[in-house]
């Protein structure tokens, strides 16, 4: 989290509110090469959810020591099931009996 007094960084990212002279809530993981992973933005007076983020955070982390595999939504750490990029996962990927996941 960093402060913006300028809005200079949020008009960077596109999260400056013009109109209202103030920047929306933004997330974002960028990776070393600063390649944008996750771009997260909350209108209003939300907040974010720091668990959610580093559960993403982690999840970039994992996949880029396994760059085959993919994390679904209810993977949390290293261990946790995976899935495996592919045809077979076109309106499956909610499954989890076994058959998609890793």
């Amino acid at each position: 989290m960093a402060s913006d007094k300028n809005g200079d960084v949020s008009r960077l990212f596109d999260v400056y509110d013009e109109e209202a002279g103030k920047a929306m809530r933004g997330s974002f993981i960028i990776n070393p090469e600063g390649r944008l992973l996750a771009k997260e933005v909350n209108y209003g007076d939300v907040g974010r959810n720091v668990d959610e983020l580093m559960r993403k955070f982690k999840a970039y982390l994992y996949l880029s020591r396994h760059p085959v595999k993919a994390c679904p939504s209810k993977w949390k750490d290293e261990g946790d099931a995976t899935l495996e990029p592919g045809a077979k996962l076109v309106g499956n990927v909610y499954k989890t009996d076994g058959s998609l996941v890793q």
